[in-house]
């Protein structure tokens, strides 16, 4: 097993996602590098050689489409921060609450697009499949918005508000309904003032599978929950095989993800941050980039002069 996955492997099995690991664990992290570089140039020449490139987003990206991050001060949906409600404890005491959180998230995307961001990468894999090059985007996100672009290479680590798992039989599947069923139509409005619905459970949303019927849930990775372990795996390869990682739009303090791009940059690959501002694994890193994703993006990823295209 190589390092990475080895220190992949005793993270995870201390850290559940969404929580921050212990100071004694960032400082394992911690490499003596000078500063990131914002020379765009720079960049170019790295990425007009890169084969295969890894793609890390996170809410920032999705933000510049208007998706709302429940994140810090003001991000409350009712009375409640997502930390509150995005847990195994809260939908198992209150499945009717959580469900109205994700039914106004799933309504809420369904009018939102992907930005300059998202489609800069989408082309940017297309352009470079043609070239026997590849592109791997590993999300944070939950939005399916790169999806939206057209990105086809996507790893989301923390899943999908557009799949549900029963917690009967265990069965995903996607589901784009509107609503996801009757009794949550019209339901689910952010308001402080608003009253929970109170849907008794019978009337949630229930697996489709023959004779099951179980209780539906958001096929999201909840704060407190692992990451799917075949979803790891196949991050670990990816991030092993990289000769050039991109970080868009992420605090880079959310653990597991956190530590991607570090390990990445440990073992000399460039990495190059994109975010509005630095986070405390920008001086890891070969590039840092400020500004909104949306217009720091598309020059980054436009087709480089060297590109022969057939």
């Amino acid at each position: 097993m190589c390092l990475f996955q080895s220190t992949v492997r005793r993270l995870v099995s201390q850290v559940h996602c969404g929580l921050k690991a212990s100071s004694s664990k960032k400082q394992k992290f911690c490499l003596e590098m000078v500063r990131p570089s914002s020379n765009m140039a720079d960049f170019r020449e790295v990425f007009a050689k890169a084969k295969h490139i890894a793609i890390i987003t996170g809410a920032g990206v999705s933000a510049e489409s208007g998706v709302p991050t429940f994140r810090g001060a003001g991000g409350f949906w009712r009375k409640w921060q997502a930390q509150e409600l995005a847990t195994p404890g809260a939908f198992a005491r209150n499945p009717s609450r959580v469900w109205e959180f994700y039914h106004y998230r799933r309504e809420v995307m369904l009018s939102k697009h992907p930005n300059p961001a998202h489609v800069a990468i989408a082309e940017c894999e297309k352009r470079l499949s043609k070239q026997g090059r590849s592109v791997v985007v590993i999300t944070q996100n939950i939005d399916e918005l790169h999806r939206k672009a057209g990105t086809k290479h996507l790893l989301e680590i923390h899943g999908s508000l557009f799949k549900t798992r029963c917690t009967s039989c265990g069965n995903v599947a996607e589901n784009y309904k509107s609503p996801i069923c009757p009794a949550l139509a019209g339901k689910g409005a952010p308001d402080p003032d608003t009253e929970d619905a109170a849907i008794p459970v019978e009337d949630l949303p229930q697996c489709e599978e023959d004779g099951c019927k179980g209780l539906l849930r958001p096929h999201v990775v909840w704060f407190g929950e692992a990451l799917d372990p075949g979803v790891l795996t196949a991050v670990e390869k990816e991030l092993d095989i990289c000769d050039l990682c991109l970080v868009v739009g992420t605090s880079s303090v959310v653990y597991p993800a956190a530590m991607f791009a570090p390990q990445v940059s440990a073992r000399g690959v460039p990495v190059a941050e994109f975010n509005m501002e630095t986070t405390p694994a920008t001086d890891k890193f070969r590039f840092h980039f400020p500004g909104p994703c949306g217009t720091t993006l598309p020059p980054a990823l436009a087709r480089h002069e060297t590109e022969i295209i057939s």
